[in-house]
């Protein structure tokens, strides 16, 4: 596949994921297929040009009241079932059952 095609994310909203180099914990609010970040958010973490047509995610970090914005390659499954501690949480979901969230009871 050329790195100039968009690629499906492999991440759901809902999902917990864990940061592999930060080591943070966070649940996906938002899944795009290419990089769609701001100007002023891209001169900061400034993505090659092969993870721009790579899947990127808007993330809830747990038990911090910030969200980030990651490249798929930065992000793997996480495997603690525990909910996620951030205010917006209950403006994104309505539902958490094993290890993941949900719309009015759609698994997204």
């Amino acid at each position: 596949m050329s790195d100039n095609k968009r690629r499906t994310p492999s991440f759901r909203v809902g999902q917990i994921v864990h940061h592999k180099r930060f080591g943070y914990r966070g649940v996906i609010v938002d899944a795009h297929t290419g990089y769609e970040g701001t100007d002023d958010l891209k001169k900061r973490v400034d993505p090659s040009h092969a993870e721009r047509n790579r899947p990127w995610y808007q993330i809830l970090v747990h038990n911090r009241a910030i969200e980030t914005y990651e490249a798929e390659s930065n992000l793997e499954a996480d495997d603690d079932k525990a909910p996620v501690n951030h205010p917006y949480v209950p403006v994104f979901f309505n539902e958490f059952e094993d290890g993941s969230y949900s719309v009015g009871g759609i698994e997204n």
